[in-house]
């Protein structure tokens, strides 16, 4: 079992930042990959960016070159630096979890509210 725990959500302004966190415990492997997925309300759940345990990223084109996923593997956490937001960036974010070689989430955090608004 892995949780996963994220923080850092809130309300800002357009063009604003913010940073989000998340901590892993429980049975992490190696190697893994950790991501940030958004929902928005009445749309799907979307990839925005993912890494691995050994630095390889992935990101959505609606948020390449604002957004920058980095993780620190000795405390189990990864983040999502957002910048430059936009009101269409609002949405619930979960971080995610898989092991081994697979991109897909096996596990999820209980998500983060990301309100971007003037």
């Amino acid at each position: 079992q892995v949780q996963l725990v994220e923080s850092g959500g809130g309300l800002v302004q357009p063009g604003g930042s913010l940073r989000l966190s998340c901590a892993a415990s429980g049975s992490i492997g190696s190697p893994n990959t950790m991501g940030w997925y958004r929902q928005a309300p009445g749309k799907e759940r979307e990839l925005v960016a993912r890494i691995t345990s050994y630095g390889s990223t992935r990101y959505a084109d609606s948020v390449k070159g604002r957004f920058t996923i980095s993780r620190d593997n000795a405390k189990k956490m990864v983040y999502l630096q957002m910048n430059s937001l936009k009101p269409e960036d609002t949405a619930v974010y979960y971080c995610s979890y898989s092991g081994g070689y697979s991109s897909s989430p096996e596990y999820w955090g209980q998500g983060t509210q990301v309100t971007v608004s003037s």
